[in-house]
């Protein structure tokens, strides 16, 4: 998956609690297994009109936000069935970092699995965040991972706290698959002695 160090982009406001993951991606598009393909469909129903047309009103699909790389939202986002397509679906539209009071637990592991940064704030700031957000195309804010700050369109520094080892993967680009990688000469080597000792297998 893609690093991710520092993020500069313009943040859409979402203020909403309990967006869950239907809402995020709708049970109708979980045919697919590829993870490219869905942002056409994320927030499918508060976005599109059921002839498939856009909803002016709605965030991102205001012309200041088209292109938003940051999310910020209310408490509880993610919540609802588990479903890795959400996580694709935001990523595919653009999305690599979201700031919320909290996530629901699973969609909060799989953003990290995905290559989306997660951010919990206490309420007060993600209200200054929400504030930032809602100047449109000065809606421009910067994520630094590795000083864990966001720094506001007037400067004004948020910081925020992250595990460590999801905070490293991030860093490196690392997915699971990508951590598996990391140990590939001993799994060579240890394949290579086990055929040595019991070739019959």
């Amino acid at each position: 998956m893609d690093k991710f160090a520092t993020l500069t982009g313009v943040a859409a406001p979402l203020p909403m609690i309990n967006i869950d993951t239907d809402m995020i991606i709708p049970k109708q598009y979980l045919k697919t297994i590829h993870r490219t393909g869905l942002g056409k469909a994320l927030f499918d129903e508060m976005r599109h009109n059921p002839d498939g047309s856009d909803k002016p009103d709605f965030v991102l699909n205001k012309p200041q936000y088209r292109k938003a790389q940051i999310l910020v939202t209310g408490e509880n986002f993610g919540c609802g069935s588990s479903r890795e397509h959400a996580p694709w679906a935001l990523l595919d539209f653009g999305i690599r970092c979201i700031i919320a009071p909290s996530f629901a637990d699973i969609f909060y592991n799989n953003c990290f699995k995905n290559g989306i940064l997660p951010i919990k704030l206490p309420q007060s700031d993600v209200d200054k965040l929400m504030d930032d957000a809602e100047r449109g195309a000065n809606a421009v804010i910067t994520v630094d991972l590795e000083k864990q700050e966001i720094r506001g369109p007037d400067g004004g520094t948020v910081t925020f706290e992250i595990d460590p080892f999801r905070r490293q993967c991030l860093l490196n680009g690392w997915d699971d698959i990508g951590l598996t990688l990391r140990a590939e000469d001993k799994i060579s080597a240890y394949e290579k002695e086990h055929k040595a000792q019991a070739p019959w297998v």
